[in-house]
């Protein structure tokens, strides 16, 4: 009796018989009685609720056959994957090598795919990536919104992908995608000291307004394409400043923000952009050259005060000299002239005269 083993295996469990190191079948539900003297014989129970068989000597227990009408058997070359399906749900994927699976109590399903197709595309690809065994196989990513990735591929220029996630085979080549905005986008183009045509040294502050128009150009031409356009933008507008003296700068800033845009353009497409809008922000001059335009604007401004004077002045001149003409020409109007006057004198409410002169109480008794 000490030498007989009793194994009992439930109705969800397989078990594995081995003698000496080496697999003899498969026991079914049931009790199994061995004779084993010399204690070589062991029976490791597995259960089939669990999908797959995992065992260190899987290659004997598929050679030996046995699981043949128990379980199905996958062998994956280096190019192939599979994707399985439990209860029609996603469970995983496998990798090369042997692989057993229980066809009984679960309802499994085995896609096997194309690694040498170095991009993954899938119908269920979201559902594909959240699982954590597709980390183990599949590089993963996503593209943004209003973005494209530049795909490049041991190296080479592959293709451009559009907003959405990704997934290539890990080992399947150098995979890298570079991710490329294109939407509208500022870039500064700060405190740039330059020297105008009359020798003036001054800082300019200017934006300009992009976007991506040849996003494989933009990745390959620069190894960064917006400070590469940076650059550009620099060149540009220290030609145009260096080429107009301050006084054409201050009140035509607009002209010289076309001029730099006009040159920009070409330069940008050649990177694969597309310059949208380019402004001179702010012209700042040294505070001595400040200072001195202070001045000068002041002076400017105090001359067109004392010419407008001197228009009035002029003007009231002129007017005097008609009236007095007109008076002189005609006595009669003179005369009513006089009466107003004296109208405004008496209207005030004293009126005191002092004659000194003779005949002159009769003139202005006769005014009365």
């Amino acid at each position: 009796m000490f030498f007989l083993k009793r194994y009992t295996i439930r109705s969800f469990e397989m078990g594995l018989h081995i003698r000496d190191g080496e697999f003899r079948g498969l026991l079914t539900a049931g009790t199994h009685w061995f004779f084993d003297p010399f204690g070589k014989v062991t029976v490791e129970v597995v259960s089939r609720r669990t999908p797959f068989l995992a065992h260190e000597k899987l290659d004997l227990i598929v050679k030996s056959g046995e699981l043949k009408g128990y379980a199905e058997v996958l062998d994956l070359q280096d190019d192939q994957r599979a994707l399985v399906w439990i209860d029609r749900r996603f469970a995983r994927i496998l990798g090369p090598g042997q692989h057993a699976f229980w066809t009984d109590p679960r309802d499994i399903r085995v896609e096997v795919v194309d690694a040498r197709r170095v991009r993954f595309e899938h119908e269920a690809l979201k559902v594909i990536c959240r699982n954590p065994s597709a980390r183990e196989q599949l590089e993963l990513g996503a593209v943004g919104r209003g973005c494209v990735g530049v795909l490049f591929l041991d190296g080479r220029y592959a293709e451009t992908l559009q907003p959405g996630p990704w997934a290539f085979w890990k080992g399947a080549a150098d995979v890298r995608v570079v991710e490329v905005d294109l939407r509208e986008t500022t870039l500064d183009v700060p405190g740039q000291e330059i020297m105008s045509a009359d020798k003036v040294t001054l800082r300019l502050n200017a934006v300009a307004t992009y976007r991506v128009a040849d996003p494989r150009r933009a990745v390959c031409t620069a190894d960064d394409f917006q400070q590469a356009l940076y650059r550009e933008a620099q060149l540009v507008l220290r030609a145009v400043v260096s080429a107009r003296e301050l006084d054409a700068l201050l009140a035509e800033k607009e002209a010289v923000a076309t001029e730099a845009a006009a040159l920009l353009a070409p330069r940008a497409e050649g990177l694969g952009l597309q310059v949208v809008a380019l402004g001179i922000r702010d012209l700042i001059l040294p505070g001595d050259m400040k200072e001195l335009m202070n001045k000068v604007t002041e002076a400017k401004k105090a001359a067109e005060a004392n010419l407008i004077t001197r228009r009035e002045e002029t003007a009231a001149l002129r007017s005097q000299a008609n009236t007095a003409k007109l008076l002189a020409e005609n006595p009669t109007l003179m005369r009513l002239r006089e009466l107003e006057v004296l109208e405004k004198v008496v209207a005030s409410g004293k009126l005191r005269v002092v004659l000194g002169e003779k005949g002159l109480a009769e003139r202005v008794m006769n005014l009365i």
